[in-house]
């Protein structure tokens, strides 16, 4: 990748001389966001107010934004007072060719405007061109607001204008760890290439993350409608930077958003994921004085001031478009004109920056305006279970692809007579690298999803293994195989000779080889095992050339150890868990009830308040074996079976579950309703309840040390209840061979059916051509509606255990379009009877496309995505497809293959 130096000279640190001043005024710039409801009722409709922000009226003044500094460049000189020449030949480290100068003849004022003119140097000079930069450093910062310049750009190959800020104080390190904001770039405005295409974008970008050269940066580019050029006339370029965002504007138009990242939280405060990916820091702590990683508003929680310059090639525009710098256009000097710079505060909350935004709809949405930064996602930390990682074997993993990292092949999966599927890579003349990768920028495929392993539980036990083929041995007879692992977004990496492993053999041509490596053996050199995240195997840099390889059943694994679970009750007692009456005084008893549930657990309940359930208290002739679920908070549950023989007589008795920690100094109480299931006991009826660890722990629960689990109508309620109990067990559930569901093939899955909500009509299996076969028809009349699949009373499907790799796929087909043309089609998903649902348009999904009429086409929603959301994966009982509400009268469409794998 291209390197990017700041376009400055070494951070200091400052103290400012000066602050805000100017008038308090109005900016003109946006107003009002109306206001519309739309009220769905019943069946799966949304009965939410929605804003409607396509009705903003940028003509009116904006609320809330005043003016606390500004420059309109009406005097006869440039203001000192507000603005420093930079007179330096540095750069700013990125190989431009000019010096800046304080000399009017390349920064001046005429008629309103700052002229900044780059221009050729004199003969024998330093630099072949001269031009300005001035900065209000010292003189002027900020901290949030929105911050506008009215310009003119400059054209030509190597023209670089820019419009931007940096941190007054390098609070966080030096570049980029404290930040860069980039208001306004452009490079080579006007060239036009050999194909005729004529650069005409503007770039906003932040800067930020670890020091050069593992810098990170984000942004976008955006273009003038209507084939306008930024070098042709005047426009308004701007930032409103608040706590934890920024968003860029060309014109008033909101064209880019970018946000801090947003870290996902287990219930011990441990980070584990990230719900929005953005920017991040790494600083060293003042306390500690380890380096660390910080997913906060930093770095841009600080004071910044600005920056205005024109810059002549460096290494972007040297490098795209036509290259070089076109002499010609610097001839007779080519000028950046600025109309005027302002900065305003907002009014409502200036310590944040928040309550006078600016948006639109889609500016929060990646699909639009939401860019994502490159913050690395947090290792979840290790949950002390030994498993086993396939990340080939004889088809490619959607997590793990296969990687050729900079000589520009594609890794193919082909046959082998031996093996079957293997994985080829090819070495050409570029050196190179390749292997296994999972890393977010790296997987393509929909059902893919970026899983860094962690090993450390095989540390002592388990080993990195793979077979090998040398279809062709590399044209260079002395090229040496290597292995390389790297871990957490090559935080740590350990490279080794293929004869290093444990066989101790190169590779030979046409033979297959077994390659072994023991995990301790890559720790002890350097190696994180807790985020495995690329595994590569190839002739040593630069010596690959001719190379063809296969490489087929790359795993991690070890012995294995299973995941600890306990059971509290299956057909007899566990004897360190004896049946328990805590305070009636009665004796539980052990009951055989029918064929599939055999020896159960009986609980009566007289006149006496109690409670009732298991115990390993010795107080309470338990074995004081107290269970320790921390290793499988994540994924672990409590699950029973219970039967209501005879009810309480208090009819309004509420049933609960209680479970207890390290002799009840945490402890939680539900309803039996707040299991995952959500229902109440029936009488006569065996019925299931599971209840997630993470959600126990969430509400307080000492996982580490579970000593007491009771199931009980509530206390002083209960006389006259008997109860059974059977299948109590904590532990991870079993995943099922077959974990998905397919709601629509040829025919509704069973307890599914195909769903009119409110328009009456009854949708059909219809036939369509020979791929699709019997299909999914639905027809909507005059009546507004939703169509779909829907569950049956009490039937859910619990997505939960493939809540990480699967996805909401469907193909659909518009057989007669709405009448209204502008109907936005949707995608709708609810669970646990709508106790929660997300709602998102086609465009949305991994293939971001809209329905063409006549068309089958593909849509995948990512389930993970769609918990982020607010989905809850474990009773999901709708799926919808439809055009919006009250806009699909005379459609008809079909679908088909709709599926959660």
């Amino acid at each position: 990748m291209t390197k990017r130096h700041p376009r400055m000279t070494p951070a200091r640190t400052l103290t400012l001389t000066g602050g805000l001043s100017g008038a308090r005024l109005s900016k003109t710039l946006f107003c009002s966001a109306l206001l519309s409801s739309t009220l769905l009722t019943g069946c799966g409709g949304d009965t939410a107010t929605q804003t409607d922000l396509s009705k903003t009226d940028t003509s009116k003044p904006a609320t809330g934004w005043n003016l606390v500094w500004s420059d309109e460049f009406d005097g006869q000189s440039i203001d000192s007072n507000k603005w420093n020449f930079e007179v330096n030949c540095a750069g700013g480290g990125n190989n431009e060719k000019q010096c800046y100068t304080a000399d009017k003849a390349n920064a001046f004022t005429s008629g309103g405007m700052l002229n900044i003119v780059a221009k050729p140097a004199a003969t024998g000079a330093e630099k072949p061109y001269t031009s300005a930069r001035i900065t209000t450093k010292k003189k002027a910062d900020f901290k949030y607001g929105r911050f506008e310049m009215r310009a003119k750009l400059p054209s030509g190959q190597g023209a670089w204008p820019a419009f931007w800020m940096m941190p007054t104080d390098s609070v966080y390190g030096d570049w980029p760890r404290s930040g860069e904001i980039d208001i306004m770039e452009a490079v080579n405005l006007k060239v036009k290439d050999a194909k005729g295409n004529v650069e005409s974008n503007v770039h906003g970008t932040l800067h930020y993350g670890k020091p050069w050269p593992n810098n990170s940066s984000s942004g976008k580019n955006y273009t003038l409608p209507g084939g306008k050029n930024p070098a042709d006339d005047f426009h308004t370029y701007a930032v409103e930077w608040q706590q934890g965002e920024i968003r860029w504007y060309v014109d008033d138009y909101l064209y880019a958003t970018q946000r801090q990242s947003e870290v996902r939280l287990n219930s011990k405060d441990q980070a584990v994921g990230l719900k929005h990916r953005g920017w991040f820091t790494e600083y060293f702590d003042q306390t500690s004085g380890k380096l660390n990683t910080y997913w906060t508003s930093a770095p841009f929680d600080q004071k910044f001031f600005l920056i205005l310059n024109f810059a002549v090639g460096g290494n972007w525009p040297e490098n795209v478009n036509n290259k070089g710098i076109d002499a010609a256009a610097f001839t007779n000097g080519q000028s950046f004109v600025v109309d005027y710079v302002r900065a305003y505060q907002c009014a409502a909350n200036p310590d944040t920056g928040k309550g006078c935004e600016t948006v639109r709809p889609g500016y929060d949405k990646t699909s639009d305006a939401l860019v994502e930064g490159k913050a690395p996602i947090p290792v979840p930390p290790s949950d002390g279970v030994a498993r086993n990682l396939a990340i080939f074997d004889n088809a490619e993993n959607p997590s793990w692809p296969g990687w050729d990292c900079c000589g520009g092949s594609k890794p193919t999966v082909v046959n082998d007579n031996q093996r079957g599927g293997v994985m080829e890579f090819r070495v050409g003349g570029a050196p190179t690298v390749n292997g296994f990768i999972s890393r977010a920028e790296f997987i393509k495929d929909p059902a893919g999803t970026p899983s860094p392993f962690d090993a450390s539980p095989l540390a002592n036990t388990g080993s990195l293994s793979f077979a090998m083929k040398a279809v062709s041995l590399p044209n260079n007879a002395a090229a040496v195989w290597k292995l390389k692992v790297e871990s957490n977004n090559a935080a740590s990496a350990v490279e080794m000779d293929l004869t290093a492993s444990n066989e101790g053999k190169a590779p030979a041509a046409g033979v297959w080889q077994t390659y072994t490596f023991p995990l301790k053996k890559l720790a002890d050199a350097g190696l994180d095992l807790s985020a495995i995240d690329v595994v590569m195997i190839f002739p040593a840099w630069g010596t690959g050339e001719g190379a063809v390889y296969q490489v087929d059943d790359v795993k991690i694994a070890g012995p294995g150890s299973a995941a600890p679970s306990l059971t509290l009750f299956k057909d007899s007692q566990n004897l360190d868990w004896p049946m328990w009456d805590c305070c009636a005084g009665s004796k539980p008893t052990e009951q055989l009830d029918d064929a599939a549930h055999g020896m159960t657990a009986e609980f009566t309940i007289g006149g006496a308040p109690t409670v009732m359930g298991f115990i390993t208290r010795p107080s309470n002739n338990g074995g004081n074996k107290p269970f320790d679920a921390s290793a499988i908070l994540a994924k672990g549950v409590v699950k029973f079976d219970l039967k209501v023989v005879t009810a309480p007589n208090d009819p309004a008795s509420v049933w609960k579950f209680k479970v207890e920690a390290n002799n009840a100094a945490s402890a939680v109480e539900l309803n039996l309703t707040d299991s995952v299931e959500g229902k109440a006991p029936v009488t006569g009826q065996w019925q299931t309840y599971t209840f997630k660890l993470s959600d126990l722990a969430a509400k307080g629960l000492d996982v580490s040390a579970i000593d007491v689990v009771m199931i009980f109508p509530a206390w002083g309620t209960g006389n006259g209840a008997v109860y059974r109990v059977d299948n109590a067990s904590i532990g991870e559930p079993a995943v099922p061979s077959n974990s998905g569901l397919t709601l629509f093939a040829d025919a509704a899955a069973a307890n599914w059916s195909l769903w009119d909500c409110c328009g009456g009509s009854k949708p059909t299996v219809e036939d369509d051509d020979a791929a699709h076969g019997k299909t999914a028809q639905y027809k909507i009349g005059g009546a507004p509606t939703v169509m779909g699949i829907f569950a049956a009373d009490g039937t859910y499907f619990d997505a939960s255990n493939i809540l990480a790799t699967a996805m909401v796929k469907f193909e659909m087909k518009v057989v007669t379009p709405p009448s209204d043309s502008s109907a936005d089609w949707l995608f709708k998903i609810e669970a646990k009877d709508a106790a929660s649902a997300v709602q998102l348009k086609l465009s949305e999904s991994l293939e971001g496309k809209a329905p063409v009429v006549g068309q089958w086409q593909t849509y995948s929603y990512r389930l993970k995505d769609l918990a982020d959301k607010g989905l809850d994966v474990s009773a999901i009982d709708i799926v919808m497809v439809f055009p919006a509400w009250g806009q699909g009268n005379g459609a008809v469409y079909r679908l088909d293959n709709v599926q959660i794998k």
